[in-house]
């Protein structure tokens, strides 16, 4: 059981099916350039965001464990491991979205003398930056713009000198073919701004996640994901200078979402802990004083009251950190749902007590819990449906959103790889099952009925290969008669109940009871032709795989 949770746990954080938006403007040539993505923008294909004059789209793979290249990082080169290659005319992709945040080489059509500018819609994304020690970094930063001109490479990492350690070589693409010219070499860091549309090759020889001046860290992995559920997430600061820095936090209203994407209804209500211990509204800009080599926690909450009731609603903004030496600008996602119980759960149902049909018998009670895995989806309107099974990954349904579908053919091809799959294997494959009477809610009892064919492989009574079990007759002539059901083996019907209690069982932690986790008492009659029915009884326990009341039933 607890592989299980922790399994579901990472299943959970791994899956996000909303999104922020923000529109950054890069500035390309004909020719060879690299770009630096500091959100995510694999809503769409690349063909489609991306216009036309863009022929190639490259992504460097980095390997801290390599020591040797199958060629010159600089200068990319198709089929190898180091590279995955998009190009407009279809021939040998490996790479179909933009993903982010992230580095990547693009071709234009034309010359060095030929520009170009691209209006790219992304979801920002914690900066991330991963050194490795190999002399391969291709690394973009988010810079600041306010001060009219971005800061130089020097200013920029003072705090991390080791960047430009004896023997570092830096580059940057500047347009046209690749050769002496493309890309060129940094040779003064003092005088070179760090432009954070941009990426640039750093051959520093040291390991490290530097990413900016002050350090910025977040107890949620997906930004300040509130969810449905979540009350309080903080945001972690570290001056690394040994100078004073205040940095400035500001709610900015999000930009529509691109086509595909979920609607925003409104900026999320972010509260802030202040010194008294109360939340308070943050409205305003606030300005956090950090002492130099210093490190602050911020709590951020959340006004759930003033989000309204509609369960439907997706809330979204963004969080922009900025510092007053006009070194660094981080756009941080934020988002929110109103309270609701939608989403696929995922849990078990542990029965203790089975009523015995042998004479003389006595008591119900099993030596051991038996373990029902149980998938329950419930949609946005409150409708409760039984999976037999369940995929979470990028949809093949227009803008290959992440999301919840019930056949593997709802998944976009290129992306089955990364996706989960969840069963409950003892009922029968695609099997989807939403008549019956209650609701999932603490105190309500919801009740599912269905019917396990007497040919069905999922059947108890049926045996492939046991010629009493197999539902066959086989004839002296060699022909083969198949039985009708009751002959052999019997068609069973289960009535299944899921009692949600308010507090959870004896021994089961009430952390996130009733929003992340839900259960209580669990019973079910078991139906087939000719005999006298079997009861069974127990605890079950669910837990939120995730907060989307969205599914594709195929």
């Amino acid at each position: 059981m607890k592989a299980f949770w922790t399994l579901l746990g990472l299943v959970f954080l791994g899956t996000s099916v909303t999104a922020k938006w923000q529109t950054t403007t890069y500035t390309l040539k004909g020719g060879w350039n690299a770009i630096n993505l500091s959100g995510d923008a694999s809503h769409d294909s690349i063909g489609n965001v991306l216009p036309e004059f863009v022929e190639e789209v490259w992504r460097w793979n980095p390997n801290p464990d390599q020591v040797q290249f199958t060629a010159s990082p600089l200068v990319p080169s198709a089929g190898t491991p180091e590279w995955s290659t998009w190009r407009r005319n279809g021939e040998g992709n490996t790479l179909s979205q933009l993903v982010g945040p992230g580095t990547y080489l693009l071709k234009c059509s034309g010359t060095a003398a030929d520009n170009y500018s691209v209006d790219l819609k992304q979801s920002p994304r914690l900066p991330d930056s991963r050194w490795v020690r190999n002399g391969a970094n291709l690394f973009g930063f988010p810079s600041s713009n306010a001060a009219g001109s971005y800061p130089t490479m020097s200013e920029y990492f003072a705090t991390f000198p080791a960047a430009f350690a004896a023997g570092t070589k830096i580059y940057k693409y500047v347009g046209g073919d690749l050769g002496p010219g493309n890309p060129v070499q940094v040779f003064s860091p003092s005088f070179e701004n760090l432009d954070r549309t941009q990426a640039y090759w750093f051959s520093a020889e040291v390991v490290g996640d530097f990413a900016t001046p002050v350090q910025i860290s977040l107890s949620s992995i997906n930004g300040l994901d509130f969810g449905r559920t979540r009350s309080v997430i903080t945001l972690r600061l570290r001056n690394r200078s040994d100078a004073t820095v205040t940095v400035a936090i500001e709610p900015v209203d999000s930009e529509a979402a691109p086509v595909g994407q979920p609607a925003i209804s409104g900026s999320v209500p972010l509260t802030l802990l202040n010194a008294e211990g109360t939340y308070e509204a943050l409205s305003n800009p606030h300005n956090q004083v950090i002492a130099p080599q210093s490190t602050i926690e911020l709590r951020f909450g959340i006004d759930r009251g003033s989000m309204g009731s509609d369960s439907a609603a997706y809330y979204a903004s963004l969080l922009r950190l900025t510092d007053s030496g006009n070194l660094f600008d981080v756009s941080l996602p934020v988002q929110a749902r109103v309270a609701s119980l939608a989403g696929l759960w995922v849990g078990d149902a542990l029965v203790t007590n089975v009523s015995s049909k042998v004479p003389a018998s006595t008591g119900t009670s099993t030596p051991k819990a038996f373990p029902l895995r149980w998938l329950l989806h419930v949609d946005e309107a409150g409708t409760a449906r039984l999976l037999s099974q369940a995929f979470m990954g990028s949809l093949a349904s227009e803008g290959n959103p992440v999301g919840i579908c019930t056949s593997e053919s709802g998944l976009l091809e290129s992306a089955k790889g990364s996706a989960s799959r969840m069963v409950s294997a003892h009922m029968p494959l695609d099997t989807v099952v939403s008549t019956g009477t209650g609701a999932v809610a603490p105190s309500n009892t919801l009740m599912r009925t269905f019917t396990i064919p007497f040919n069905d492989p999922t059947n108890p009574l049926v045996h492939t290969y046991h010629p009493d079990h197999d539902n066959k007759n086989a004839r002296p002539d060699g022909t083969v008669e198949h039985l009708a059901d009751g002959q052999e083996s019997y068609s069973i019907t289960r009535e299944v109940s899921f009692e949600f209690t308010t507090t959870p069982p004896e021994g089961i932690s009430p952390v996130g009871w009733g929003s992340a986790v839900l259960g209580g008492n669990y019973s079910e009659v078991l139906k087939t032709q000719g005999y006298d029915f079997i009861t069974t009884s127990g605890i079950f326990i669910l837990q939120r795989a995730s907060e989307s009341g969205t599914i594709i039933l195929d």
